[in-house]
């Protein structure tokens, strides 16, 4: 999948777009059926509604989509519960409004990161890398050299050597990548080697709680994996957990710091 990943990233606009969407919908799904295991019921389709809204506004924030479709969105699934009376109501409205919300505002700062101009492209091939090196470096750490846990009532597999080992990987890969985009960009962009430093050791650090927050949903919903549409990999909600985290801390850094 990353050939297709970095196509999107390099092709932006409505295909990075697509890319996104696709995959925070399956995460979306999984993420319903993950608590449903728990019997709570939430409505898909205004789960839905909430991801691909808070994307649009991210690709069109001129158009103003946000606040009255939050709103409408809101009391509509309301007015749905209200309606269908079953379960848990109060409960199944909430878990509808925060998968749609969690998955959608965090899936909209990685829209928003690529559409940064003029370096979106390059701050989205240092920002997503990232997380990708420090949980690849942190798996291959821990299963060689970990010995304390991390997180054991969440994530048993995690360790304290390997969190370490990740923090550095994606740092010192970040530091690499923004160099190397700094000079396929020019001298005049916004995208280096200190600035990719600094945000890849802030993801590193903390974009892994992405990670133990799914991780805790699957531990209550007595499930391995979020899905199954990877295999040996598990869900897109698998996939995605750590990114998003990454994406608003590298938006945020951009938009705070750089800019």
């Amino acid at each position: 999948m990353i050939p297709v990943a970095v196509c999107c990233i390099y092709l932006g606009g409505l295909a990075f777009l697509a890319l996104v969407g696709v995959l925070l919908t399956l995460a979306e799904v999984e993420f319903c059926r993950l608590v449903a295991r728990n019997d709570f019921r939430p409505t898909l389709a205004f789960g839905f509604g909430m991801v691909w809204l808070f994307l649009a506004d991210a690709q069109w924030p001129t158009v103003g989509l946000l606040q009255p479709g939050m709103a409408l969105l809101l009391l509509s699934s309301l007015a749905w519960q209200m309606a269908h009376r079953q379960g848990l109501p109060v409960a199944d409205w909430a878990l509808t409004v925060t998968g749609g919300l969690y998955l959608g505002l965090c899936g909209a700062c990685l829209v928003s990161l690529r559409g940064i101009r003029p370096d979106g492209m390059w701050w989205t091939l240092t920002i997503v890398p990232a997380i990708m090196a420090a949980d690849t470096a942190a798996y291959f750490v821990g299963r060689v050299w970990g010995r304390h846990k991390l997180a054991p009532a969440l994530s048993p597999g995690k360790t304290w050597e390997g969190y370490i080992g990740g923090v550095i990987a994606g740092g010192l890969l970040t530091l690499l990548l923004a160099s190397l985009w700094r000079v396929e960009a020019g001298a005049g962009a916004t995208v280096s080697g200190v600035h990719g430093l600094i945000v890849g050791f802030v993801i590193a650090i903390l974009a892994p709680l992405g990670d133990l927050a799914i991780s805790m949903i699957k531990r209550q919903a007595g499930a391995k994996d979020s899905g199954t549409i990877l295999p040996g990999h598990g869900g897109a909600l698998d996939r995605v957990d750590s990114i998003l985290w990454a994406a608003v801390i590298g938006y945020y850094y951009v938009q705070m710091v750089v800019l």
